[in-house]
This record gives structure tokens, C-alpha cells and sequence, in this order.
């Protein structure tokens, strides 16, 4: 929300905002564009006749007193993907979708158009080296490029996300059940993409990955003759030494990102990039310099003996690309594989069986969860037991306090291999950085 803020600040708007929590680095960004809310906590007042639009965040609560106000005087309320649609209705629409891999295809395809000159407004879901802001929307850009979640608008828009932005372009890299809590049933889940294929502007195009089974079918089922849909795979490359290598008409293009699925992602962004005019050459030398998005096989630490990764990675299949990623870069070590179950859908009972598998290519395996992020879902309780029997890896070892993990990774030998910490949160407060000191890594 306060990069959307930001987005409007700098297009020209007069912008206000409220919320009960501004944490950094919302609250320093915030305050130095001089629209940081004077105090937290939710005004009524703040609401007037004279407002040209509110947008609801998702996590403001259908009796919020600032929202029943806007809804009393009879304003036009958005939710933040339906006033993005509403800012970018004349332009080129780019969405990827998918249950993985959207953040990576979003952050690739705006690499290449900034090399290549392209100018695009984006949303995107990490924070991208050289950026400011993860929003931009100005009225000079002819395309947007949006990352397309398919979690929840608003709490009074209750559809997901990427139904509301109507895509000229658009891509899906896979489809592998998440969010429980809304879609309790994977038909259930498989549907809202089903339903984003509709929403697809006529004339517009769809690139789908094609070893998705269930993409593969929506695609096979699809009725409608006005768009095009084109599948796409993985580009061919050679790993050499530790260095990922993409193999092209001009020769060998030596990478900085790696693994199996960022080839996939880097296919799916190729695609969207030569729909708009960009040549396979011009690709082919912008995407050797992307780094990456934040969190997404973030490098920490390459130190002779041990390398340190970070990732984003919390559900079945982000954890099993990254796991099995990382063991094909570096087949001669020994991969040691951390994560943390920490959403809703992964710390729910029924859920975790999906997880079955996801960390077989570590050599070794740690799990971690905190009984009391549990609690605070108000799920029912799991166990050590259950999650240990749940992932499949009969020497997988799961931990239920951090500061037990960290100081029985403090007993591992780390000569020859690679440590990768994988959560969608940190672990209860682990800082990454400060590990390679803390394990003795070298």
C-alpha cells in the first residue's frame, strides 16, 4: 500500500493514508515523500465529501471506522488491484500469474526492457535493485507490467487479484495449491485460473508453461478463439564449474541467477519481451546481468568452503525448485536445506502432506515452525512428529525453537557446502547476514 501511495505522490496526486502499524522501511519512505501519517490508528475525520477515491488494503477490517465513513458519504472505494487497473485501463497490460515463479518473471522482464528502453510502468512483488519503489504508475508509459497474486482483493472485493487487471498479455508459470484459508479445495483453486484466462483481453495472448498438467488442461479446455495461447519450456543451458551457462544461436550467455525453474521463468519473460518488439540477441545480453529479485536465491556469503543462500521459498513447490536448484548448481557439494513453516496454508495440518518429497535432493534437511505463530493463526496444534512424518525425508529433523536450530547448526560441518535458510518469514528474528560469524563459516 505505501508503494501505491508513493506511485500516486510522484504522478502528482494529493495523497493520505492511514494505518494501525508503519513499520520501516514503509515509515521512513513514507516520511521522507512528507506523507507519513502525523499518528497511527484510524480517523473517521480523515474521511470528507471531498475525496476523489479511497483504496482499501486487504488487511483493513470490514468495520474499519475510516471505510463505513467513505461508505456513509457515498465515496468510491477501490481495492489496490482495482484502482491499478483503473490507473492503467489505456494501456498494454502485462500480468504473470502463477503459484510460483511470478515475482522472477516480473523482475526479468522489467530488467530487460529497462536495458533495452523500454518504458513500463510495473508492480512487482520485491524490492529490485536499482528501484525505489516497488509501484509505478505514470501517465507517460504505454505498458504496465503486473506481478498477478491470486490472493485476495479486498475484504469487500473478494476475488483474487489478478481477476481485476484484464491482461492483454498475460502468463501462467504453474499451478500448485496455495491459500487454504480461501480456496479450501484445489478444483476450488484451480478455477481462479481458469477464470483469469477469461479475463483476458480479446486479441490478447496467454503463455503458459507447458509441464504443467493442469495448465496444460486449462489450456486444452479453453473455448475462446480470440486470443492465442502459446506454451513455453525451459531454455536450454549447461551448468559449468558452478556457473550457469544459457545456450543461444551466438554462442554460450554465462548467468548470475540459476536452476531449472529460473530457466523456466527466464523463458516466460523472453516471450513477454519479444511481444513487444524486443529481439532474441538484445535478450540474450540483458538478462546476463540480472541479479535477481530480493529473497529469491539471494546470495549471503560465498566464502571458499561454504556458500549462504536465502530464499523466499515456503510452499511444496517453490521449496522443491529451490532445493533441487541448488543441487544442480552444485552437484559436488553437500547441500544443507533450512526452512520455516510459517504461512497459513503450510502450517496447517491437512496442508502438510503436500510437502511430501519437497526437500529430497538436501543432503540435509532441517524443519522449523513456532507452536505459537500457530496460535496466533488459530489452527490446530501440529507436532514435531507430524511434520517430521509429513515431509517424507525419514532424516529430516524439525525444530520448534529457533535458537535450538541455530545452535544445531552450530554443531554441522559446513566444509564443501552449500546452507540454504528458505521462509517466507525470518525464522523468529534469525538475521541472515549475521550467520556466516555465528556458524563459523569460512
Amino acid at each position: 500500500m505505501h508503494n501505491l501511495a508513493l506511485a500516486m505522490h510522484k504522478k502528482g496526486m494529493i495523497v493520505t493514508g492511514s494505518d494501525d502499524e508503519i513499520l520501516e522501511p514503509s515509515r521512513g519512505r513514507l516520511a521522507a515523500a512528507g506523507i507519513l501519517p502525523d499518528n497511527e490508528g484510524w480517523s473517521p475525520d480523515k474521511i470528507t465529501a471531498d475525496l476523489d477515491a479511497v483504496i482499501l488494503g486487504m488487511h483493513a477490517r470490514i468495520d474499519n471506522p475510516e471505510l463505513l465513513k467513505a461508505q456513509e458519504l457515498g465515496l468510491t472505494i477501490y481495492s489496490y488491484p482495482g484502482y491499478i487497473y483503473e490507473q492503467s485501463k489505456e494501456k498494454t497490460r502485462i500480468v504473470i500469474g502463477g503459484s510460483h515463479g511470478k515475482t522472477s518473471i516480473t523482475a526479468m522482464t522489467l530488467h530487460v526492457l529497462g536495458i533495452c528502453g523500454i518504458d513500463t510502468d510495473y508492480l512487482v512483488g520485491a524490492q529490485l535493485k536499482g528501484y525505489d519503489t516497488m509501484v509505478r504508475i505514470t501517465k507517460e508509459a504505454t505498458n504496465i507490467l503486473l506481478e498477478g497474486d491470486e490472493y485476495l482483493a479486498s475484504p469487500l472485493e473478494r476475488v483474487p487479484k489478478f481477476h481485476l487487471y484484464h491482461p492483454n498479455i498475460a502468463v501462467l508459470s504453474g499451478i500448485a495449491w496455495d491459500h487454504i484459508n480461501v480456496f479450501p479445495t484445489f478444483e476450488i483453486y484451480v478455477v481462479q485460473f481458469k477464470i483469469f484466462i477469461d479475463k483476458i483481453e480479446p486479441k490478447g495472448v496467454l503463455f503458459y508453461y507447458e509441464g504443467d498438467a493442469d495448465l496444460q488442461k486449462l489450456a486444452e479446455t479453453c473455448q475462446r478463439k480470440d486470443i492465442r495461447l502459446i506454451a513455453y519450456r525451459e531454455l536450454d543451458s549447461v551448468v559449468e564449474d558452478g556457473i550457469t551457462f544459457l545456450e543461444s544461436n551466438s554462442g554460450k550467455i554465462p548467468l548470475i541467477v540459476f536452476g531449472k525453474h529460473n530457466l523456466q521463468n527466464m523463458q516466460a519473460a523472453k516471450m513477454v519481451c519479444q511481444e513487444l518488439g524486443v529481439t532474441e540477441d538484445k535478450f540474450n545480453n540483458a538478462i546476463a546481468s540480472f541479479e535477481g529479485a530480493a529473497r529469491r536465491l539471494e546470495p549471503v556469503f560465498m566464502g571458499k568452503q561454504t556458500k549462504l543462500f536465502k530464499d523466499f521459498a515456503h510452499s511444496p513447490s517453490k521449496l522443491k525448485a529451490t532445493t533441487d536448484a541448488v543441487k544442480a548448481q552444485f552437484p559436488n557439494k553437500k547441500v544443507i536445506a533450512c526452512m520455516e513453516l510459517h504461512t497459513f496454508s503450510s502450517l496447517n495440518a491437512e496442508f502438510l502432506e503436500e510437502y511430501k518429497g519437497s526437500m529430497s535432493k538436501a543432503d540435509k534437511a532441517f524443519v522449523y515452525y513456532n507452536p505459537h505463530t500457530v496460535a496466533h493463526k488459530k489452527l490446530a496444534e501440529i507436532t514435531v512428529d507430524q511434520v517430521k512424518q509429513a515431509f517424507g525425508k525419514p532424516e529430516v529433523e524439525v525444530f520448534s525453537d529457533s535458537a535450538i536450530l541455530i545452535n544445531h547448526l552450530k554443531g554441522q560441518n559446513f566444509d564443501n557446502s552449500v546452507l540454504l535458510m528458505m521462509s517466507s518469514g525470518n525464522f523468529d528474528g534469525i538475521k541472515y547476514e549475521q550467520l556466516p560469524e555465528i556458524l563459523g563459516l569460512s
